[in-house]
Formats: structure tokens, C-alpha cells, sequence
């Protein structure tokens, strides 16, 4: 009996004592990891940029009345070369739709020649020295990358001049002229830094057709044209923005 009473005693000290004994550990607490947010590209802001490619110019020349009347088809030539110039634009972003607007203004040397179908002696030459572009822009952004269309007015300064083939001399031209049209066109750009990007351009420009009045060396009348004009440009551009550095979005 005194056996079996020490023995109820000492199970009674250790389940006092084991509370005390798991007081001693500090409670295990848990963390969990953070999360990583990756940086995304802001397009927003104002950008100046450069520019260079390539262009044609597709011009179709009809013979008519001083008045505008058809007379006879001379022909069609393509006049290609290359464009270098600059551009001034602001873009705002939202979520990943990217809205802006653009000014570019380029140098152009895009010149050709066709022998007159009407007119088997004289050759018909168009050139165009300069064009700008006036266009509102919407795209879809991919972080740093942004595929984006444009559209809006485009301004062309041409020459258009006759040659004779035997022999070879000037016969009467229109000077400079000012063309007036409207342009469409999509693009790539590239953010590879903060505040830089780097893009592929297409443009189509259709600048309609427009009377050419030829005047010979001597300033006299020479000659009438009804001139259609398309444009295709490739351009390569590099653009700096200001207007905030890439940000994190949660």
C-alpha cells in the first residue's frame, strides 16, 4: 500500500511540472515570403526622337485641258529613296492601352522617271523633297513593348518636270508644290532603357490627285497634268520620353 501511494504521488509531480516544462520554448512563429512585383513599363509622357528608312512614291500622270479635262494617260513611275527626319509626340497610358499624338517632319529624296505613253518623246519626272506627318495613335502595350496603329494628315513638297529624249533637255516644269493627303500606319516600339525606346514604322500616305501647271524655260505655258500620288514609307526611329521612370504596379 505505501508502494502504490509513493507511486500516485510521483505521477501527480510530473503532470504538475510538464506546463512548466513546455513554457520554457518560445512559440514557433511563422513568415511568409514576400512577394516579388516585376517593374512595369510606363509609356506616358512627352518624346523627341530621329529618324531614318526608306520610301516610294507612286505617281500617275494624265494629260488634260488647261481646265482639268482629260485628254490622254502619260504613265505611272515609282520614285523610291531614302527619308530621314525627327518626331515630337506625348503618349498617356491606361492599364495596357497606349493613347498619343505625333508631329514628324522628314527629308525625303524619293525621284523617277517614265517615258510618256501619250507622248513618246518627252519623259515625265516626279520627285518628292520633303513630308510630314500630323497623327493621333492608339495601341496595346506588353510591359515594355507596344504595338500600336496610327492615322491622321500628311503634308508632301514635290517637283514634277518633262524632259525631251533627243536630245536630252529640260522642257518645262511646275516648281515646288504643296500636296495635302492623309496617312495611316502601324508600328513596333521597344523600351530597351527607362527612357528610351527603339521602333519599326509602316505608313501609307494617300495624297489623291492634284492639276500640275508646266511652264517652259521661258516661263510660257507648257503643258497641263492631272498627278496621283501614294506614298509608302519603312522607317527606323529612336525616341527619348520624359515624364516619369518605369514604376511598379500592384
Amino acid at each position: 500500500m505505501k508502494k502504490f501511494l509513493l507511486g500516485t504521488v510521483g505521477l501527480i509531480a510530473i503532470g504538475m511540472s510538464a506546463p512548466a516544462f513546455a513554457a520554457d520554448f518560445a512559440p514557433q512563429g511563422y513568415s511568409k515570403a514576400p512577394v516579388f512585383v516585376a517593374p512595369v513599363y510606363d509609356w506616358s509622357g512627352a518624346y523627341i526622337g530621329v529618324n531614318g528608312g526608306w520610301g516610294s512614291a507612286h505617281d500617275c500622270w494624265d494629260f488634260t485641258t488647261p481646265g482639268g479635262a482629260f485628254i490622254a494617260a502619260e504613265g505611272c513611275h515609282n520614285g523610291s529613296g531614302a527619308v530621314a527626319g525627327g518626331q515630337l509626340g506625348y503618349r498617356w497610358q491606361s492599364s495596357a492601352m497606349v493613347f498619343g499624338i505625333e508631329a514628324q517632319g522628314d527629308w525625303a529624296d524619293l525621284k523617277g522617271s517614265n517615258v510618256s505613253l501619250a507622248f513618246p518623246a518627252f519623259t515625265n519626272k516626279s520627285g518628292i523633297n520633303a513630308f510630314g506627318l500630323f497623327t493621333g495613335q492608339i495601341g496595346y502595350a506588353w510591359d515594355n513593348v507596344l504595338l500600336y496603329g496610327k492615322g491622321g494628315a500628311a503634308i508632301t513638297n514635290n517637283t514634277a518636270s518633262v524632259f525631251s529624249n533627243t536630245p536630252v533637255a529640260f522642257a518645262g516644269g511646275t516648281g515646288d508644290q504643296t500636296r495635302w493627303g492623309g496617312v495611316i500606319g502601324a508600328g513596333l516600339d521597344y523600351g530597351f532603357a527607362t527612357n528610351w525606346s527603339l521602333g519599326v514604322e509602316y505608313d501609307h500616305l494617300f495624297m489623291g490627285t492634284r492639276s500640275a501647271t508646266f511652264t517652259d524655260p521661258t516661263g510660257a505655258f507648257f503643258g497641263t497634268d492631272n498627278i496621283r500620288q501614294d506614298v509608302d514609307l519603312i522607317t527606323v526611329h529612336v525616341n527619348y520620353r520624359w515624364g516619369g521612370p518605369a514604376i511598379a504596379k500592384y
